[in-house]
């Protein structure tokens, strides 16, 4: 528990690298092996079993990654935005995509081939660093996200997944109006019912921890009140 209250309370490693090195810069000189595409809002970026062979890098926007079991049952396996890498399993070996993404907003993506990009992280030591650190706080992200599904309430769990939805201990000024995000996707996300996560938001909007707008969730930091409640 300690650790995820850690991970929203305090500013990330990578955030830190943020301000030693720009690799929005660094990859707009690689050269060949790159380019920019533009995702309209609900369009597949790749699909579970397509090949393996690229690195996606967020430049504007938020996407959805998703897997699909065998019976069809899907899940939500995270939710990124800009300064996030995804599609990185191919650098490993990975040969199909192991599930989807999906753009939740109007996206822009920097779509880097695995050969530049290898040779992008040989080349450039800044930027492997940066790269290694990248994968290291998305591990521990996913660490603590199965502890949080362990052993934390249904309730805990959607109010630490507003939270970092909306960067709450990240570096700057929190991205408080979460982009329009449904029921169903953040049920999908905690592992609870689509009742159960209504029930929950209809209580933190009473609370005054979180409002709704036309432009989508806002959420105030005084929802770390119920995270940091035993």
């Amino acid at each position: 528990m300690m650790a995820t209250l850690t991970r929203i309370a305090t500013p990330t490693t990578t955030a830190k690298r943020k301000r030693d090195f720009d690799p929005k810069n660094f990859l707009a000189t690689i050269g060949t092996g790159r380019k920019v595409t533009v995702f309209p809002k609900k369009e597949t970026i790749f699909a579970q079993g397509d090949a393996a062979d690229s690195v996606f890098y967020i430049q504007e926007g938020k996407i959805r990654l998703t897997v699909v079991s065998k019976i069809g049952k899907e899940a939500t396996l995270g939710i990124l935005s800009e300064g996030e890498f995804f599609g990185e399993g191919c650098l490993g070996g990975q040969p199909l995509r192991m599930g989807s993404a999906t753009a939740m907003t109007d996206c822009e993506l920097l779509c880097i081939d695995k050969k530049a990009m290898m040779e992008a992280l040989h080349r450039e030591h800044e930027f492997s660093d940066m790269f290694v650190a990248y994968l290291l706080a998305r591990n521990i992200r996913y660490e603590e996200d199965l502890v949080d599904q362990l052993f934390n309430s249904s309730e805990k769990r959607l109010a630490r997944i507003l939270l970092l939805l909306a960067h709450f201990g990240k570096e700057g000024v929190p991205e408080t109006v979460i982009p329009k995000i449904s029921q169903e996707t953040l049920a999908d996300m905690i592992g609870t019912t689509r009742s159960r996560v209504s029930f929950f938001m209809n209580r933190f909007r009473e609370l005054g921890f979180v409002d709704y707008g036309g432009g989508g969730l806002q959420v105030h930091s005084s929802l770390l009140n119920i995270v940091l409640h035993d």
